[in-house]
């Protein structure tokens, strides 16, 4: 009977440890706590674009906080991807400024072109698709982020040629 090795426990490369000591400078050493934004956010680029819930033990531990402390922080902000996601993640804001200017069309028309719905992944693994609260572009409603980018002032036709664009490269 063959056994299964468990996996790895995450941790941080040095280069990822000496980032968490910078985040930390940020804020007076009695409040270190407030970087765990930044501290999980560094976890889900450094553990493969999510946090599982093993990535988030370790960022309790490394910051001494109590995991309920990670998780009540991760599962409220829609930036932290609780599970993989494709190559490119692609965000679209519902918010009231992005629906006023036809975030709906923009969804509708991504959907159609990836066939796929909100929450799920192509099967290829290139594009995942969410819906997402205020990314904070109001003014260039309506919009949607991939990955670190933001596209704004968006029309179906324009959101379409952008995942096309992202779809053809290599």
């Amino acid at each position: 009977m063959s056994e299964i090795a468990p996996a790895a426990k995450p941790a941080f490369s040095q280069e990822a440890l000496k980032k968490v000591e910078t985040i930390y400078n940020r804020y007076p050493a009695d409040k270190r706590q407030s970087a765990l934004l930044p501290v999980l956010d560094l976890a889900q680029r450094e553990f493969g674009g999510w946090l599982s819930r093993a990535s988030m033990d370790y960022v309790a531990e490394l910051m001494g906080l109590a995991p309920i402390r990670v998780y009540e922080v991760a599962t409220f902000y829609t930036m932290y991807n609780l599970k993989p996601v494709g190559k490119h993640h692609v965000q679209v804001c519902t918010n009231i400024s992005c629906w006023l200017c036809g975030s709906d069309g923009i969804g509708e028309a991504v959907k159609q072109r990836l066939e796929i719905e909100y929450g799920q992944t192509t099967e290829d693994g290139n594009f995942t698709l969410s819906e997402v609260e205020c990314l904070g572009a109001c003014v260039n409603a309506p919009m949607f982020q991939i990955n670190d980018d933001y596209y704004e002032n968006l029309t179906p036709e324009t959101a379409v040629k952008i995942i096309d664009e992202l779809a053809n490269k290599a």
